[in-house]
């Protein structure tokens, strides 16, 4: 699946120690990015906009196109499963069967039914790796270029498929199927920035967009049922022919109503505040050019209304002192939860993914991506063989199909509240128990344990990932977010290019049988993910909040000044500092 579109959060904390030698810290708000290479320099970066100077309705509705685009277009290519009957049903690879197959009349054949499956794992690769070219183009050019490039390799991907559906000649399907993932990501990935539309409701906005992301794969779903009930008249070509009209929809969206640059995060508005209610600066040193004291009081005047109209624009915003205060007191009390929040803040990536942190929680999502990515591409398959009965498994696999985007969607909510309010070594424990009985349930051949296999699956793959991003945040910290996660990100895909290898092994050296990967990969995850889960408890009692020689590093001090999109404030006080700022 992907790692790349389920986060946790937008911004955050990060903490910086300032001594090595003395119980002082700061802490300082950074926005999450997946540029593994941010910018530094203010001209490198795209432009910003305050929410406040565009209309509510206006916001409103580029949320509400925000999320439809999402859904119409993000994570299409993860309803394989639903899609792959019918290229089986058109006959896509058939030409890879031998003449013994083809005599047979077996409904897929072995190389056939590996090439598909590769068509699904070049796709979720595809998905995950390009997060990081997106998140680098985004923070340079802002979301307008990303989504007009989402268009235009979506409406790539939408015809070169279509095409190669309508001339058997041309093999274009998975260049076509890589585009279209492609151009999800494109589409996806700056639409977190949405949230500061609405900074008082980022999190139900950042739901919205994650769980459109999740019901994206029932695209694939709706387009099979349309298929059987037109008796394969709707054929593939021609829907995705129709289906350019996605892309077609988000480029004149981009031009004429997404915002073109990116909505200022959280921490620029908080600076902005906290100079709006600067009384000092209604004087200016022009002020001694002025002729007469009246006119210096008219000018200052002047200066005091537009400070406060911009002011009450920012409290309407961003909610007044008890609202920030809140906020504040929730943040404070989600990171004492975590156990384990700051433990590498302030250390260079390189240095972080030389530590068991970076190299445990690693192994364990190379781990989970490939037995997900396994179970989406085979489900059928294993069911066929484990229950002996094709009618039985095509009822599993029709279950999967509505379930997991619909699973998606009914967790997404729920899962901000499983990670804000247990500790990070008790998530991952409840993640690896789930992880564990799904492998124990998957190699049960029997009907109820494969229906449960599906239901606690739908449930452990958002919120797995969900909890990846929300420990890298917490543990490694935002400044290091996008070389850290990125490293895992391709770290893990990668290593999901060994699945054509699993596929191949599972039909010919194991005939079909897919226990044996099934019970490899449960105890290889179970094994890594109980040495996580003990590591991370164990070295939450040393780091703790607020105790820094858990932490003490001399590498963890600050290289550069806080910049335009963080500010500070001492983890013994709320209150932030004032900087200086125009």
């Amino acid at each position: 699946m992907s790692l790349a579109q389920h986060i946790a959060s937008t911004e955050g904390a990060d903490r910086e120690w300032l001594e090595p030698l003395i119980e002082s810290e700061d802490i300082l708000r950074r926005v999450l990015s997946f540029d593994p290479l941010p910018p530094r320099l203010v001209e490198d970066q795209a432009d910003h906009i305050p929410a406040y100077k565009i209309s509510k309705a206006r916001r409103t509705v580029q949320v509400a196109i925000t999320v439809l685009v999402c859904w119409l277009a993000s994570g299409i290519v993860f309803g394989f499963a639903a899609l792959k009957p019918v290229l089986i049903s058109e006959g896509v690879y058939r030409e890879q069967c031998t003449g013994e197959e083809l005599k047979l009349d077996v409904e897929v054949c072995l190389e056939q039914d590996i090439r598909l499956n590769f068509f699904f794992t070049l796709a979720s690769i595809t998905t995950n790796i390009s997060a990081l070219p997106v998140g680098a183009i985004l923070d340079r050019y802002g979301p307008r270029v990303c989504g007009i490039l989402g268009s235009i390799f979506l409406a790539t991907g939408s015809i070169l498929m279509s095409y190669a559906f309508a001339i058997p000649e041309f093999d274009g399907y998975l260049i076509g199927n890589f585009f279209i993932a492609l151009g999800g990501t494109f589409t996806f990935v700056p639409s977190f920035q949405m949230a500061n539309a609405f900074p008082k409701y980022s999190g139900t906005i950042v739901a919205l967009i994650t769980g459109s992301f999740d019901a994206s794969a029932a695209v694939f779903l709706f387009y099979r049922m349309a298929y059987e009930a037109t008796n394969h008249v709707f054929t593939p070509d021609r829907f995705f022919l129709f289906y350019t009209l996605v892309p077609v929809l988000i480029f004149i969206s981009q031009l004429a109503i997404l915002p073109s640059q990116s909505y200022d995060t959280v921490p620029l508005l908080d600076k902005k505040l906290e100079r709006a209610k600067n009384p000092t600066r209604d004087v200016h040193t022009s002020d001694d050019e002025l002729s007469g004291d009246d006119e210096v009081s008219r000018v200052r005047q002047q200066r005091s209304i537009r400070r406060k109209k911009k002011l009450r624009k920012l409290n309407r915003l961003l909610g007044d002192e008890s609202d920030r205060q809140e906020r504040a007191e929730l943040e404070l009390e989600r990171q004492t939860k975590s156990a384990v929040w700051g433990a590498l803040h302030g250390l260079p990536a390189r240095k972080q993914m030389f530590t068991p942190w970076f190299t445990l929680i690693t192994l364990l999502t190379v781990l989970q991506m490939l037995r997900m990515n396994y179970f989406i591409a085979t489900i059928r398959s294993q069911y066929e063989y484990m229950l002996r009965s094709e009618a039985l498994a095509a009822r599993i696999n029709h279950l999967f199909d509505v379930a997991l985007p619909v699973g998606g969607v009914i967790c997404t909510p729920f899962i901000g509240l499983f990670l804000d309010n247990l500790s990070v070594p008790t998530a991952l424990a409840v993640i690896v128990a789930l992880s564990t009985s799904i492998g124990i349930l998957n190699s049960i051949p029997v009907v109820w344990a494969a229906y449960l296999t599906v239901f606690l699956f739908v449930l452990l793959r958002p919120l797995y990932y969900s909890a990846m991003s929300d420990y890298a945040t917490k543990v490694f910290g935002f400044k290091t977010f996008g070389m850290v996660y990125g490293a895992i990100i391709c770290l893990s895909g990668l290593v999901n290019l060994s699945q054509y290898g699993i596929d191949a092994l599972t039909l010919e050296a194991f005939h079909g049988n897919p226990t044996p990967v099934n019970v490899v990969l449960a105890a290889a995850g179970f094994g890594v993910g109980a040495v996580l889960v003990v590591f991370v408890w164990y070295q939450g009692k040393i780091v703790g909040v607020g105790e820094p020689g858990g932490c003490l590093d001399p590498e963890r001090q600050p290289l550069i000044p806080v910049e335009e999109n963080q500010y500070t404030f001492h983890s013994s006080s709320p209150h932030r500092q004032n900087s200086n700022g125009s």
